[in-house]
């Protein structure tokens, strides 16, 4: 005797040994023996042979029609004999039983379980509803089959492509598109990213950086709504100065602008002007909850991303022949000592000279030009400047040496800022293959020693200034110089001890940083209030939206930097291409992480194992991966000598400097089984 039997819901079939009140001892095919509950026994049979049964059954449940299946079977509760035997033949062999039960348990639509071997037709609307269920997944289904033939084709269906950065990055696993992708990349066992790529889904690497960042971080577009530039609601007075900026050809944001009065006299005055969008644009404002949203200007090379429409940047920006809104510092200063007397604030227009250019004047403006050395190429608006440019500079130089004596330790610029200029750039920005021009800025140069000292103080002095009067900014801060201790942003008023101050509010870039324009409000406040100021700054003590925009911008703009470094050695990478450069001159950071002399790139590379920090290769560079922003690298001749390598820190940001992130994607690899070896994400 044999029995068909439920195992675990799975119909089976075997050799009856023995019996009990129970349970029957059954003996599979394979001769494995197992115990079968008298409850989970269906159908005793004789013939055919169990291993038989199964292969008949499944053969006529084939056959059967589920429509006719359901117009026969019995209106109320039922076994599968009953609907073998209104189907089939009554009495129904053991084959058409077992088919007529294998028929409703693959049917749930059609009928319902009710155990034991037992069922029951579903409500006509209800199989309606599941039916059309059916049809509509079955046709999705030949849409995501469709979509990954042409995919594996070469094709990139235009449903993929709309799709593609969230299909990438943040995909709705049960969307068509996403399962064609992951359907096409299983079939044809290529990693995702090279299937998009083959199929053309992403122009280039530069697009699928630049719209993976947007997608992530302007989901809505970089553009701006249309909004009118607010009025300063005041007439401020206009200063009693000529002032002049300092900034690169690119620069449109210029917020900071630099006067000196009283040459000669023996008590300087210093001008720090700051461009004043904070005068117009009120906390909660419909500008104001744009920069609120955006934090900070994105850079990168050839393009940027403006915290502010260019209406309102054009409105604030410091630029010559106007007389601009600007929240000015003046700061006395003895003339020979360097050391400063007092300082004070005004709400002004500030007339603007010039705009100074410093990679057009850099070469000009050489401390020995400073120190009177005549230049014939030196044009008209430098030299009127040349005295004002040489004792800023002396006071640049004694302020940077009184903060190296706070701090404990030089400063140290060893490597140079490189410039990024890219030709054929059009209004929307690059498209990835224009040619890059790399140039080099000196850290520490006159001009830049200039007005970096310059926002120092402003920086610091404002900082001071807010928490004397009560009233609570944005601060950055350092607790020391110890190895780990990184700057963080809070607000509390604590020292910076990386600048040697001791206290650092972001205050001095308005167009292009939230908590510049923050910081400007309470600034505003203190100038107008005085030691009433706390009463009515926007910002109160312990304000949990300060705590917000701090937490929010300490993200966003770690997230900018990081694009930014990235484009940067995206260009870098490039420039490598462009110009056929096969090798490069390097020094080893640690272990086998090496940075080229001459560029800002930093890259792994072979043939370095036990070589001490500072020394120095040349290396071979290999396939260059625009996509995952790396090259490969082997070591071709260590350039100094082994005996006399040098094991002194090459900076003390060294370590700081990031390789190219892990390019990750949201795809499951494991869904799409891409080869181990693949060069998927």
């Amino acid at each position: 005797m044999h029995l068909l039997f439920d195992d675990a819901g799975k119909p089976m079939t075997g050799r009856i040994l023995s019996e009990s009140d129970n349970a029957l001892q059954v003996e599979l095919d394979s001769g494995k023996r197992v115990k079968v509950k008298s409850a989970n026994a269906w159908l005793r049979f004789d013939k055919p042979e169990p291993s038989a049964m199964m292969a008949q059954a499944l053969s006529l449940q084939a056959a059967m029609e589920l429509p006719l299946a359901y117009e026969f079977a019995p209106e109320d509760e039922f076994d599968f004999a009953a609907l073998a035997s209104v189907y089939f033949d009554d009495p129904p062999s053991a084959v058409q039983q077992a088919a007529a039960l294998l028929c409703l348990q693959s049917a749930p639509h059609y009928f319902r379980r009710l155990g034991k071997g037992r069922f029951k037709k579903a409500p006509a609307d209800i199989l309606a509803q599941a039916l059309l269920a059916i049809e509509k997944k079955q046709q999705i289904q030949a849409q995501i089959d469709a979509w990954a033939v042409e995919l594996i084709s070469g094709i990139c269906p235009e449903a993929v492509r709309a799709q593609l950065y969230k299909i990438l990055f943040k995909p709705d696993k049960n969307s068509a598109e996403y399962k064609a992708v992951v359907q096409a990349a299983r079939d044809s066992h290529t990693a995702p990213l090279a299937l998009l790529l083959q199929a053309g889904a992403i122009g280039n690497a530069y697009e699928f950086h630049w719209q993976r960042f947007v997608y992530e971080h302007f989901p809505k577009g970089t553009g701006f709504a249309e909004l009118a530039v607010p009025s300063l609601g005041e007439e401020l007075p206009l200063a009693n100065v000529q002032a002049f900026s300092i900034d690169d050809s690119q620069t449109t944001e210029i917020d900071d602008a630099l006067s000196v009065q009283g040459l000669g006299s023996g008590c300087v005055t210093l001008g720090i002007h700051i461009a004043a969008p904070a005068l117009s644009i009120h906390p909660d404002s419909a500008l104001d909850q744009i920069a609120r949203q955006r934090l900070s200007t994105v850079y990168m090379p050839g393009h940027k991303i403006t915290m502010l429409p260019d209406a309102v940047v054009q409105a604030f920006t410091l630029q010559a022949g106007q007389a601009c809104p600007a929240v000015s510092l003046y700061v006395r200063i003895d003339e020979h000592r360097l050391t400063i007397l007092d300082s004070h604030t005004r709400l002004e227009r500030v007339p603007i000279a010039d705009n100074l250019r410093h990679d057009q004047i850099d070469d000009i403006v050489t401390e020995a030009w400073l120190q009177g050395e005549p230049n014939p190429k030196a044009p008209p608006p430098v030299q009127r400047w040349q005295a004002a440019l040489a004792w800023l500079h002396g006071l640049a130089k004694h302020l940077k040496a009184a903060r190296e004596a706070v701090r404990g330790k030089p400063e140290t610029f060893n490597r140079p800022d490189h410039t990024f200029r890219l030709e054929g750039v059009g209004e929307r920005g690059p498209l990835g293959n224009e040619t890059v021009v790399m140039g080099l800025r000196q850290r520490g140069a006159p001009l830049d020693l200039i007005v970096a000292e310059a926002m120092i103080v402003a920086n610091s002095t404002w900082g001071q200034w807010l928490a004397q009067c009560g009233v609570p900014g944005i601060y950055r801060s350092q607790a020391s110089l110890a190895p780990g201790i990184k700057v963080r942003m809070g607000a509390k008023a604590l020292p910076h001890a990386g600048i040697g101050v001791p206290a650092y509010a972001w205050s001095t870039s308005p167009l292009r940083r939230y908590v510049d324009m923050v910081n400007q409000w309470q600034i505003i406040a203190c100038a107008r209030h005085g030691a009433t100021a706390a009463l009515v700054a926007p910002f109160k003590p312990k304000d949990a939206q300060l705590l917000a925009v701090i937490g929010a911008f300490d993200a966003a703009y770690s997230a900018y930097n990081d694009f930014q470094r990235g484009m940067e050695r995206y260009w870098t990478l490039k420039y490598l291409e462009q110009n056929g450069i096969t090798e490069l001159d390097t020094t080893l950071i640690k272990e086998s992480l090496v940075r080229a002399d001459t560029l800002p790139l930093v890259l792994s590379v072979m043939g370095t194992e036990g070589w001490p920090r500072g020394a120095q290769a040349r290396v071979r560079l290999g396939r260059i991966d625009l996509m995952a922003l790396d090259v490969s690298a082997t070591v071709v001749a260590r350039l100094d000598h082994p005996d006399h390598a040098n094991d002194a820190p090459l900076d003390p940001d060294e370590d700081e400097t990031p390789m190219a992130a892990p390019l990750t994607l949201a795809i499951d690899v494991n869904e799409a089984e891409a080869p181990a070896d693949s060069n998927g994400p």
